[in-house]
């Protein structure tokens, strides 16, 4: 075999091994939660679209603060650590994202709506 062959092997294998130590530390940052497991818990949270502000205005769940996650680093000072964070966005993707960028500023009880926005069949409202 190559030595190109073998480098190729190396890189998928670290790259499988990334992705995996990526999903460990997600489940450890962010609990996910049903639609069903959510509504029970968002009015008593701060529930945050980290969608842009377009996609916000929308259609948004209602009650939600839109904090964009494009605005996250310098906005998250306004979302208490001593609250769960309930958190969405489209798919779940920049929730995700999101959730791992809180847990490393000290928040601990972060949890996202599984399958995001585009799954949710609960009231919403419009601008």
């Amino acid at each position: 075999m190559s030595n190109t062959l073998y480098f190729l092997i190396a890189v998928i294998v670290v790259l499988i091994v990334y992705a995996i130590i990526q999903a460990l530390r997600l489940k450890k940052a962010v609990t996910n939660l049903t639609q069903e497991q959510f509504i029970t818990g968002y009015r008593k949270a701060q529930l945050i679209d980290v969608r842009e502000p377009k996609e916000f205005d929308a259609g948004h769940i209602l009650g939600a603060r839109n904090i964009p996650s494009s605005q996250l680093r310098q906005r998250f000072k306004e979302i208490r650590p001593d609250k769960p964070v309930y958190l969405y966005c489209q798919s779940s993707a920049r929730s995700s994202r999101a959730a791992m960028f809180l847990k490393k500023k000290g928040y601990s009880d972060l949890n996202q709506l599984q399958g995001g926005f585009k799954t949710w069949t609960g009231k919403i409202k419009t601008k």
